[in-house]
């Protein structure tokens, strides 16, 4: 066999083998996230996997809290993730228990609370800190979720108005999806949660005087077997890529990204 007839099945033989190895070769990995930065995760998602060729298995929990369902939870028993992205709150607990590669949190996008009533339904005032106030007592019922906000509305805003035991009586933690099936009337949730929900009309933020400003971030996970592919993800969702979806989700890109 000459040499050239020679480099050519070599060369043949090479290209066949890279071809043969297994697509688990390319970078795979793991986010869990929470409900707020959903909307324009999931619209800049396909951009990333194609442009990086990396593929990413998403799920959900909540941010903060005590339910069994939330991110810390889910990470404190086990299940394996490479990224998340949640509330500064509950990336602050995360954090503070060692479950974050250091120096790889980053602010994302920044969206305050905002109220939401059923579709076609009379919007109440909430102008003022007053006129919001008697709007939730006249209301027959409200929810909110269990996480970050909701923990700010009844640790926080309800005492602060005086209203803690008449809410705690008509409040549920099911979210905007109940006022769009008509089973609460109200909704309070960061502009970002209910924005996308179809069913209900947004009628404003909360004055600014008891407003919360929900900062969501994100971080690679301790023991990821992905960081580089992670702070990769990380980057892209911080970049210019995802400002216009980011904007259509009721968010405004974080004024404080740390490197």
């Amino acid at each position: 066999m000459n040499r050239r007839l020679h480099r050519r099945i070599t060369t043949a033989s090479a290209f066949a083998a890279v071809l043969a190895l297994p697509t688990a070769s390319l970078a795979q990995i793991k986010v869990i996230i929470s409900g707020g930065f959903s909307a324009a995760y999931r619209e800049v998602l396909p951009e990333f996997e194609r442009t990086t060729g990396i593929k990413v298995t998403t799920s959900s929990g909540g941010s903060f809290g005590n339910g069994p369902n939330t991110i810390g939870a889910q990470l404190r028993r086990g299940v394996p993730a490479d990224v998340v992205i949640l509330s500064r709150e509950g990336l602050g607990e995360l954090m503070a228990e060692g479950r974050i590669v250091a120096g790889t949190d980053t602010d994302l996008a920044e969206t305050p609370l905002g109220v939401a009533v059923r579709a076609g339904a009379p919007r109440p005032d909430i102008g003022t800190v007053e006129s919001f106030k008697q709007t939730l007592l006249r209301a027959r019922s409200v929810t909110f979720t269990s996480s970050t906000s909701g923990v700010y509305l009844t640790t926080t805003l309800f005492p602060r108005l005086g209203i803690a035991d008449e809410m705690a009586g008509k409040s549920t933690t099911a979210g905007a999806a109940a006022v769009a099936r008509g089973d609460a009337e109200i909704a309070i949730q960061p502009m970002s949660e209910l924005l996308p929900v179809p069913g209900v009309d947004v009628v404003g933020t909360i004055p600014a005087a008891i407003q919360k400003v929900n900062v969501y971030a994100a971080a690679v996970v301790a023991g990821s077997n992905e960081s580089e592919a992670g702070k990769r993800l990380i980057a892209f969702l911080s970049s210019e890529s995802a400002t216009a979806a980011m904007k259509k989700a009721g968010m405004e890109p974080s004024k404080r990204h740390i490197p």
